[in-house]
């Protein structure tokens, strides 16, 4: 039993970028307006909301908070309405507008003085963003990751040199890629408690351990095994494989035991949840894999409703490009035959399901959120490799088979 954990947990580690924060744009507007979100009034009295446009009715901007929270924003005569571009440093460049501008979905963030119940702001300013200018650019900066993109686990960290090494696919003629961090790499780090990018906090070189998942974009050395970091994100995940034990849908969680540790673990599922379910033939090859079946051609037919383009491609390049996002053996990309599994519903899964999840770290005071679930695994914890056997051949897949999606946030 304890290798089929151990070959759960490595297979699990397909999962974990890709699926997490697929949707995100943070409109920090730090240096355009020097200040972050605030519901709080400041000593001043000043509060500076800032979230996607609900609604319009009037001189009012029904705004939904990236709290959660809903406000209204009056726009009154003298509030000033400007448009910045995604990645806009500062308001030298913004462009005034006009209320009848502002669409629902755009981006604001507005700068005024809350009402006594706290319900809505009398404006003075409101910079928006629009969806489709940050739409673009979110395209952009997806297609900048997988092209300049090396993702994957943490082998080790030098602090002095300010390198960080991703392990080399196990089963793979690559090489370990080393990730050169300088004092304009822009490192961040996933919440303990989130798999939103938007959560993903300022983060250091110090935070990143070995074993993390790691994804970053930067300058590639024609041989692959460097790069010169733009970008960092980091996080500490949890891969748990085992049998369900109890779900609770009025709580929205589930409760697995852990074939590793033996003892069970509750979670959460949240909207942002993935649950799938591995089609039985797609089970049974990954299945024949870890038992060493050959992996030819074969063996990797399209998934349902899949392009059968798409396996020649991934064969071909993988997902960003990069020495350690490739796959032996011409396996295809494993987080878009995730896509095309069909969904299941908490309620679905019974009790002895086999299932395997990728699941946030949690805290002391709050559980894990699944971050992807995978049912119909059984004949994959059926299968009897040796832990080395399976990461060996599974490891690829980790952190690099969300390319873009991973990490494509857009920073003004």
């Amino acid at each position: 039993m304890k290798s089929r954990g151990a070959t759960a947990l490595a297979l699990a580690g397909w999962i974990i970028l890709g699926a997490a924060c697929s949707s995100f744009v943070s409109l920090s507007y730090a240096a355009a307006a020097q200040s972050q979100e605030s519901a709080t009034p400041s000593a001043s009295g000043v509060v500076k909301p800032v979230g996607t446009v609900k609604a319009l009715s009037g001189n009012t901007i029904t705004l939904t908070t990236d709290a959660g929270s809903a406000v209204n924003i009056v726009v009154q005569v003298s509030t000033r309405l400007l448009r910045i571009a995604p990645g806009q440093k500062d308001l030298k460049d913004a462009t005034p507008i006009q209320l009848s501008e502002v669409q629902v979905g755009d981006r604001i963030l507005a700068r005024g003085t809350a009402s006594d119940d706290g319900k809505s702001v009398a404006a003075s300013s409101v910079i928006l963003m629009k969806e489709s200018d940050v739409t673009a650019k979110q395209e952009r900066d997806r297609e900048d990751w997988q092209k300049r993109g090396v993702g994957g686990l943490v082998g080790k960290v030098d602090t002095v040199s300010g390198t960080v090494t991703l392990s080399a696919p196990p089963g793979s003629d690559n090489k370990p890629v080393a990730i050169h961090i300088s004092k304009s790499t822009i490192i961040r780090r996933y919440s303990p408690d989130s798999v939103k990018f938007d959560d993903a906090r300022p983060s250091t070189l110090d935070e990143i351990h070995p074993g993390d998942q790691l994804r970053a974009r930067g300058t590639r050395s024609a041989d692959s095994t460097e790069l010169a970091a733009d970008e960092v994100v980091s996080g500490a995940f949890r891969n748990i494989a085992g049998l369900v034990t109890a779900t609770d849908a009025s709580a929205n969680t589930i409760t697995v035991m852990d074939l590793a540790t033996k003892k069970p673990v509750t979670l959460s599922v949240t909207t942002d949840s993935q649950l799938r379910k591995l089609p039985p033939l797609a089970a049974q090859r990954v299945a024949q894999r870890l038992r060493g079946g050959a992996p030819d051609s074969s063996s990797h037919p399209p998934a349902p409703g899949a392009n059968p383009a798409d396996g020649a491609k991934a064969s071909q390049v993988a997902p960003g490009g990069n020495a350690a996002s490739s796959r032996p053996s011409g396996a295809p990309d494993f987080q878009q035959m995730l896509k095309r599994m069909p969904p299941v519903a908490l309620a679905d899964l019974q009790k002895g399901d086999a299932v395997m999840v990728v699941t946030t770290e949690g805290t002391a005071s709050t559980q894990p959120t699944a971050i992807t679930l995978l049912s119909g695994v059984e004949p994959i914890l059926s299968a009897s490799p040796t832990g080395n056997q399976a990461a060996m051949l599974l490891s690829p897949w980790n952190l690099g088979g969300g390319g873009g999606d991973a990490a494509a946030g857009t920073n003004p």
